[in-house]
């Protein structure tokens, strides 16, 4: 069996072990499902559809909207007539595109961590590791296995988004408005670079620790930062641009280039061999 052929048949086993199990592939749909498709639709409808004055404490957001505009983060609020309007395309456009970097962060914690430590649990490790496959081969394997399925609900989870955010901004702007450069730049660039650095990082945490639940849950603390991103999101005192969505990829492949480097290092055959032990 090739480099190729041991790859494949990594990928269809540990894809196999995840679809097989609910507990697995079942938050890895709600998750998306809720915070890219649900939440997001209903908020964009209620902003477009409901008089906003009627609602209690929207002052907050209109003078966040104000900020933004004064400060000249976001003059195209400024050409708009009515605040539905203003609030959709924020909203629409800005509030809920850092949602979408929990999806790929959750998906790729989910199926990192059942790559090493669900195989220890599983007794299924040292089998692996018996095999003729270089360690190269078996953790590149192992990251394609986790990068392919979170990339692709995330991708499908936006493009699902974007149809229905255009369902319900063309009749307020009269125009297709889904999606901007920060989406594109955000869905292409930054959420396969950030999940490739997670990917790596569990499979770092997932190969050291003795079960899936230990290293799933140390795999989650990378959703902190996000947490602080979306409320710097919504509060106007962190407006992502396309510059630094840019510089946010970058430095998540740089990352990435580092963990590999530790996980090479710190991942030998002996050495996980001993942590079944």
């Amino acid at each position: 069996m090739n480099n190729r052929q041991a790859i494949r048949a990594l990928i269809r086993k540990d894809i196999r072990s995840v679809t097989s199990s609910v507990q697995l592939w079942l938050p890895m749909l709600i998750v998306p499902l809720i915070i890219g498709i649900i939440v997001p639709s209903a908020m964009l409808w209620v902003a477009s559809r409901v008089d906003l004055h009627s609602i209690s404490n929207l002052n907050v957001v209109l003078d966040t909207l104000d900020k933004l505009i004064q400060s000249g983060q976001m003059p195209s609020l400024a050409t708009m007539s009515t605040d539905n309007q203003r609030i959709v395309y924020f909203l629409g456009l800005y509030m809920f595109a850092p949602l979408f970097l929990i999806i790929p962060v959750m998906a790729s914690s989910i199926l990192t961590a059942n790559s090493f430590a669900g195989e220890k649990e599983r007794k299924t490790l040292e089998g692996l590791l018996f095999t003729p496959m270089s360690m190269s081969t078996l953790f590149r394997g192992k990251v394609l296995a986790a990068f392919i399925p979170s990339v692709l609900l995330s991708w499908v989870t936006f493009i699902i988004y974007g149809v229905i955010a255009n369902i319900l901004m063309y009749p307020i702007f009269g125009t297709l408005m889904f999606p901007n450069w920060n989406w594109i730049i955000l869905i292409l660039w930054v959420v396969p670079t950030c999940s490739l650095a997670v990917i790596l990082l569990n499979v770092l945490i997932s190969a050291k620790v003795r079960g899936f639940q230990e290293a799933y849950q140390l795999g989650g603390l990378v959703v902190l930062p996000l947490i602080a991103l979306i409320a710097g999101q919504a509060t106007g005192m962190l407006m992502i641009g396309p510059w630094m969505l840019l510089g946010t990829g970058a430095v998540m492949l740089l990352t990435s280039f580092i963990l590999l480097r530790l996980v090479t290092m710190w991942n030998r055959r002996q050495q996980l061999a001993e942590s079944q032990i």
